[in-house]
């Protein structure tokens, strides 16, 4: 099926929204533990919403909602959990392994539990989290499958033995035959 327009050219994340209800805490650990440049805020009487630099043109940002509690949540990356329907984990991509190894000393050093390094095969990645309890992941890639052609066939990238039959038309037809439609909430 061909799209009815240009596919876009995507350039990273403009910025992902996740909630705090501390932001100081927030502000501290990414700009100050990790080093994100917090690059712009927001602030009305009802809400702040702070932007963190993650990569060229990349932000992470924050929102704090006045006068509302937050009920806390907190999971393990990667662990199957009936609560978290739409979200798992953010993973930083970083330039390499040495880089990698840089950051974890940093969290340990800042005093922040973080996993040894994982081997994934065609990615490396720690494991930490924020004070909000959001399980976050930073990673290399050992082979890098972005910015040039997937191919679905190549078993160092596509390791799934049972693929979702999306991924098996790829494999045999190079294209998808249907496309969700989706609405508004």
């Amino acid at each position: 099926m061909q799209p009815p327009i240009d596919q876009p050219r995507w350039r990273g994340i403009n910025h992902l929204a996740l909630i705090t209800d501390d932001m100081d805490a927030t502000v501290r650990f990414y700009h100050g533990v990790l080093g994100a440049r917090l690059v712009a805020t927001i602030g009305t009487p009802d809400f702040r919403h702070y932007f963190f630099e993650i990569g060229e043109a990349n932000t992470i940002a924050f929102f704090e909602y006045a006068g509302t509690p937050l009920a806390t949540f907190a999971k393990p990356a990667g662990t199957p959990d009936p609560r978290a329907v739409q979200f798992d984990h953010v993973s930083f991509n970083v330039a390499d392994e040495r880089a990698l190894e840089l950051l974890r000393k940093r969290l340990d050093g800042f005093g922040c539990e973080v996993t040894t390094i994982v081997d994934h095969g065609f990615i490396r990645s720690v494991y930490f989290t924020d004070p909000n309890g959001i399980a976050l992941e930073a990673s290399c890639w050992v082979e890098d499958a972005t910015g040039r052609d997937a191919d679905p066939r190549d078993p160092s990238l596509f390791s799934d033995s049972d693929p979702v039959p999306a991924v098996r038309e790829l494999m045999e037809a190079g294209e998808l035959s249907e496309t969700p439609k989706t609405q508004l909430v």
